[in-house]
C-alpha cells in the first residue's frame, strides 16, 4: 500500500512540474493618475504568438520588454519567459486588463482578466535618489502665449518650449493628449527641425526645444481655457554610480509632463462706432471691387470681383454682396482664398468672382460697395468704400441707347429675357449599339465552360501538396521560426533609433534563426549549447564568437545610452553574421 500511494506521489508531482502556467501579474491593483503601473505576462514553457489585451484606460509607456531565465536547481531544470509592459493611467476609474493569449506546443492559453482601480493624483515621495523625482525636478513643458486679453477674433499664438537641465538628457518624446482648442479657431504651426536653443526658467540657466506652434482665433468672449498639451518623455539622468572609467552611469527614467490649464479673457468688440454692415472682421485691410469688362455685347458676360486683402481673420467673415440692377443675370459667386498662416496670424487675400449675364443692351452702372472692419491697432471700426462702376452693353449695331456718357439710370425699357440663351447637359442618354454579337460559341463562352474542367487536376495536385505540407511536423515548425526571424528582423530595422523595442527585436531575430537552423528550443539557447552547435556544424570559431558578441550586446545595449548610429552599425554586424553562417553551417 505504501509504495503504491509513494508511485501516486510521484506522478502527481511529475505532472504538476509540467503542467504549462501562462499568468499575468500587475505590481499594484490601485494608484494614483500620476503614477505607473507595470504588469507582467510570464510562462514557464516557451511559446509562440503572444498577444497582449488592449490596456483600455491605459497608454503604454514602455515594452513590451522580454525576458528569459533558464536555470537548473538540484538537477532539475527550471525555465522562465515573461513579456513585460509599464502603462500610464489616462483617466480616473476603474478598468479592467482583458486576456493576453499565447501558443505554446500548439495550444492557445490565456490569463485571467484583472481589474485597477485608478484615484485622483498622489504625493509622490521627494526622493533625492529617485530618477523619476530627479527628471521631474529637471523637465519643465512651457506655454507661452503671445496675449491673455485678446478682442473677439485678435490672433493669440501658443508656442509649447521643453525646458531641459544642463546635467539631464532627452532621449525621445511623445504627445500623450493632445489639447482641443474649443471655442477657438485654430491652426498648427510646421516646425521645422528642433534646434536646442539656451535659454532661462525661473532665472536659471536651461536649454530648450520649440515643440509646437499654434494660433488661436477666439470664436466667444469671456474666460476661456486652451487646454494643456501633455508628454510622455523619455529622460536621462545622472546617478551616484560610475562606471570603470570613472564617468557617472546614466539612468533612464519615463516622466510625464504637462503645459498646465491656461485660461484667457476675451473681450467682446465695442459696440460704439459700430457700422451696420459690419460682418466681424478684425484686423487691417484693403478692399477693392473691378470689372473684367467695361463694354460688351448682349448676352456677352462679364465678371464682377470683389477682394479683400491684408492681415486678419481672413477665413472667418463674409465679403459684402454687390447691389445689381435686375436686368443683369447674375450667378452664385466662386470664392477663392489665398492665406498663409504663421504666429502673427493669417496674411493674404480672399475674393467673391461673381459671373454676370446682361439680357439687354444699355447702360448699367453697379453701385460702390463699402467694406467694414475693426483696426486692432486704433481700436476703432473703419470703412472702405469702393469706386461706382458703369458697363456698357450695345447691340449687334454697336449702338448704344441713351448714349448720353452722364446718364446714370438705366433706360426704362421692358426687358425680355433670352430663353434660350443657354442649354442644360444631358446627363443620362438613351444609346443602344448598332449591332450585337451572340456569345455562344465564342471564345469567352468555350473558355468559361472548360476552364472548371481543366481546374480539377491543378487542385487534386494543390490539395495533395498541402496534407503532405500539414503532416510535416519539424518541417512546418521550421517555417514558422523562419518566418518569425524574418518579422523580427524587419522590426529591428524598423526600430532603429528606438533602443529597447530595435534590441528586443533583434535579439528575438537572432533566436529564432537559431531555432531554424539548429532545430533546438528556447530552453536550450545557453551560449555553450549554442557555441558547441555551431562548431559541431562546421562554423568557424571567429564566426561563432562574433554571433555570441551580438547576442551578449543585445542584452547589455538596453541599459547602456546609445545612439542610432550604434543601432545601425549592430543591425548590419548581425546581417552579416547570419548570411556567413549560412555558408558555414553543414
Amino acid at each position: 500500500m505504501k509504495f503504491r500511494v509513494l508511485i501516486f506521489l510521484m506522478f502527481l508531482s511529475s505532472f504538476s512540474y509540467a503542467q504549462v502556467v501562462f499568468e499575468a501579474k500587475a505590481s499594484k491593483t490601485q494608484l494614483g493618475v500620476n503614477e505607473r503601473l507595470r504588469v507582467d505576462f510570464t510562462m514557464n514553457e516557451d511559446g509562440d504568438n503572444f498577444t497582449p489585451p488592449s490596456f483600455e484606460g491605459f497608454k503604454v509607456v514602455g515594452g513590451p520588454s522580454q525576458s528569459i531565465k533558464n536555470y537548473s536547481i538540484n538537477g532539475k531544470r527550471s525555465f522562465s519567459k515573461s513579456y513585460s509592459y509599464f502603462l500610464s493611467p489616462t483617466k480616473r476609474g476603474v478598468f479592467t486588463i482583458g486576456q493576453s493569449s499565447i501558443e505554446i506546443n500548439g495550444e492557445s492559453y490565456k490569463t485571467a482578466p484583472m481589474k485597477i482601480t485608478v484615484t485622483t493624483a498622489v504625493d509622490v515621495p521627494k526622493d533625492p535618489n529617485d530618477p523619476n523625482y530627479i527628471a521631474s525636478e529637471n523637465i519643465h513643458l512651457v506655454a507661452e502665449v503671445s496675449t491673455t486679453n485678446p478682442y473677439l477674433n485678435e490672433p493669440v499664438s501658443v508656442v509649447y518650449k521643453l525646458y531641459v537641465a544642463e546635467n539631464t538628457g532627452v532621449r525621445n518624446w511623445s504627445e500623450l493628449d493632445s489639447p482641443r482648442y474649443n471655442d477657438f479657431w485654430s491652426q498648427n504651426i510646421d516646425v521645422k527641425g528642433q534646434n536646442v536653443r539656451e535659454g532661462k526658467y525661473k532665472g536659471e540657466d536651461y536649454r530648450y526645444a520649440v515643440l509646437k506652434k499654434t494660433v488661436l482665433y477666439p470664436q466667444k468672449t469671456g474666460k476661456l481655457n486652451i487646454e494643456p498639451l501633455t508628454l510622455d518623455v523619455s529622460v536621462e539622468v545622472p546617478s551616484k554610480r560610475r562606471d570603470i572609467f570613472g564617468r557617472f552611469i546614466t539612468t533612464t527614467a519615463n516622466l510625464t509632463v504637462t503645459a498646465g490649464k491656461r485660461t484667457i479673457n476675451v473681450k467682446p468688440l465695442p459696440s460704439a462706432g459700430r457700422p451696420k454692415d459690419f460682418s466681424g472682421a478684425v484686423g487691417r485691410f484693403d478692399f477693392s471691387l473691378s470689372s473684367s469688362k467695361k463694354k460688351l455685347e448682349v448676352t456677352e458676360a462679364f465678371n464682377l470681383k470683389l477682394k479683400v486683402s491684408g492681415s486678419g481673420n481672413l477665413k472667418l467673415f463674409e465679403l459684402p454682396k454687390p447691389k445689381l440692377p435686375s436686368a443683369l443675370e447674375v450667378y452664385e459667386p466662386e470664392h477663392s482664398e489665398k492665406v498663409s498662416t504663421n504666429l502673427s496670424g493669417m496674411k493674404g487675400s480672399i475674393t467673391d468672382t461673381y459671373t454676370i449675364v446682361p439680357n439687354d443692351q444699355g447702360r448699367y452702372p453697379i453701385p460702390a460697395v463699402s467694406f467694414s472692419y475693426f483696426d486692432l491697432k486704433s481700436e476703432a471700426y473703419k470703412t472702405i468704400k469702393s469706386n461706382e462702376l458703369v458697363v456698357s452693353v450695345i447691340g449687334s449695331s454697336g449702338v448704344t441707347p441713351n448714349g448720353d456718357s452722364n446718364t446714370k439710370e438705366v433706360q426704362k425699357t421692358n426687358v425680355t429675357a433670352l430663353s434660350k440663351q443657354f442649354f442644360s447637359f444631358k446627363s443620362n442618354a438613351d444609346l443602344e449599339p448598332i449591332a450585337q454579337n451572340a456569345f455562344y460559341n465564342t471564345k469567352l463562352f468555350w473558355w468559361l465552360f472548360l476552364g472548371p474542367l481543366l481546374l480539377i487536376p491543378l487542385l487534386i495536385i494543390f490539395t495533395r501538396k498541402q496534407e503532405k505540407r500539414a503532416m510535416d511536423v519539424a518541417g512546418n515548425k521550421t517555417r514558422r521560426t523562419n518566418k518569425l526571424a524574418r518579422k523580427y528582423f524587419g522590426s529591428a530595422k524598423k526600430a532603429i533609433g528606438e533602443k529597447e523595442a530595435f534590441y528586443v527585436a533583434l535579439e528575438r531575430a537572432l533566436h529564432n534563426y537559431l531555432k531554424s537552423r539548429l532545430k533546438i528550443e528556447t530552453s536550450e539557447l545557453s551560449k555553450e549549447k549554442i557555441a558547441l552547435l555551431l562548431e559541431k556544424r562546421g562554423v568557424d570559431q571567429l564566426y561563432v564568437q562574433s554571433f555570441l558578441n551580438i547576442i551578449e550586446s543585445c542584452e547589455l545595449a538596453r541599459y547602456t545610452p546609445l545612439q542610432a548610429s550604434d543601432m545601425t552599425r549592430a543591425y548590419k554586424k548581425s546581417v552579416e553574421v547570419i548570411n556567413t553562417l549560412d555558408k558555414q553551417l553543414k
